[in-house]
């Protein structure tokens, strides 16, 4: 019994085993709440294994283009953006035809020589009836009455560089000089042209003249103004003035009888209604105001470059 009691007292006691279930050495805390550090805040768990769906941003792009809300509104937007698009197509189309503008440019040699014997001596012309073809006039090489933009536009280039040699022979040529002498000109037709149109408007007169039909007459002045400048550079301004007379009076003549066959086509056509009596009067006052404004224009353009 001492013997017993001696190696109970020896023996160790045994301890108890660990218990079998399903728990593990580690707790998993990758789902677990974050803990709270000593100062009361919650510390954030990082997770250090492949980014999701989110962070990488496939799922907002797969959203937006699986969303049927988001597939209407782009396809909405898309028919929207095709309409503005003819609609500015449209109006480019009417105001910027490049049939029309083929049409004024549509223009030859013999045409540009017979055109200026006209612009310079106009009193020994005998018809100005624009001529048709199946309600469609005739191009500016088929006839010598249509208006043109090729001689206005070649007309501007030499009055621009005769303006800077008039001012280089004065010693008085400077870029800015240059730039300004050719955007007064240029700002003069523009207004002349815009001021017709208005006229023609509030007056209610019906007329063929389109708006490159106005451009075109207006830029006839180009012509005299040249006439101009060389007489007075190469007479002095006794010649200047000679020429300045001429070619004034030779361009009014032919701007009233060129708008008469375009503003007062047919007086019948107002002989029917109210106001018939009026009409062609209204139509008259235009062509003829708008040949006397003619002279001052080129007065005005072209006597700061004779000295």
């Amino acid at each position: 019994s001492s013997w017993h009691k001696g190696y109970s007292l020896n023996t160790p006691r045994a301890r108890a085993a660990p218990p079998t279930g399903d728990s593990v050495l580690f707790e998993d805390t990758s789902s677990a709440a974050p803990a709270m550090n000593s100062q009361g805040y919650y510390t954030p768990g990082y997770n250090m294994g492949e980014p999701s769906n989110d962070m990488q941003g496939g799922g907002g792009v797969n959203n937006l283009f699986t969303d049927p809300m988001a597939n209407a509104a782009m396809m909405y937007g898309s028919s929207l953006a095709n309409q503005g698009k003819d609609m500015v197509n449209k109006e480019i189309s009417r105001f910027m035809s490049v049939n029309k503008l083929k049409y004024f440019f549509a223009v030859d040699t013999r045409y540009v020589l017979k055109k200026l014997m006209i612009l310079m001596f106009p009193y020994t012309h005998r018809d100005w009836e624009v001529r048709y073809h199946r309600d469609t006039p005739l191009t500016p090489r088929q006839d010598v009455n249509a208006p043109d933009l090729y001689i206005p536009t070649m007309a501007f280039i030499t009055y621009i560089l005769l303006a800077g040699m008039a001012l280089g022979i004065q010693k008085r040529f400077s870029p800015e000089v240059l730039g300004l002498c050719a955007s007064t000109a240029l700002v003069w037709v523009i207004i002349e042209v815009l001021v017709m149109l208005l006229s023609l408007y509030l007056l209610t007169v019906h007329s063929d003249l389109s708006t490159f039909d106005l451009v075109a007459y207006s830029g006839y002045k180009y012509v005299g103004m040249i006439f101009t400048v060389l007489c007075g550079l190469l007479f002095g301004s006794d010649g200047y003035f000679v020429a300045l007379a001429w070619s004034s009076c030779a361009l009014m003549f032919f701007i009233i009888r060129s708008l008469k066959m375009k503003i007062l086509p047919s007086l019948s056509s107002d002989s029917m209604g109210m106001g018939s009596s009026a009409k062609p009067q209204l139509r008259l006052y235009i062509t003829v105001a708008s040949a006397l404004f003619q002279p001052i224009i080129i007065y005005w353009l072209t006597s700061h470059l004779v000295r």
